[in-house]
């Protein structure tokens, strides 16, 4: 019985200092307290809501900042628009290599060419 309620003691000790000794070590043989998992990054765009992004003026780092954008579509982007001229409609990006019906559709409500 002892014996058991020295390992009941030793666990509430080891507990209540968060899983170290008083001089800041572990016991021989414990395993450490787990740690929260870190944040998940938020996978929202960096362009503010409501703002949208001319594609007709964007340089690349502000292409960028679309969601579904890295930087070699925003590069394409670049050299279509140097190669072709402006954008007459958002779904000209359709015409860029890389950018589908699908991620034309999800750009829509983030860039205008106004």
């Amino acid at each position: 019985m002892e014996r058991w309620t020295k390992g009941i003691a030793g666990a509430l000790v080891y507990a209540l200092l968060g899983g170290t000794t008083v001089w800041g070590q572990q016991p021989a043989g414990a395993t450490p307290p787990p740690t929260a998992a870190p944040a998940a990054k938020a996978t929202t765009s960096a362009v503010p809501a409501g703002a949208k992004v001319n594609i007709n003026t964007a340089d690349e780092t502000s292409l960028e900042a679309l969601q579904g954008i890295g930087k070699s579509k925003a590069q394409a982007i670049s050299e279509y628009r140097q190669k072709n001229g402006p954008f007459k409609t958002v779904d000209d990006l359709k015409n860029v290599k890389g950018i589908g019906d699908k991620l034309a559709a999800q750009l829509k409500d983030q860039v205008t060419v106004e």
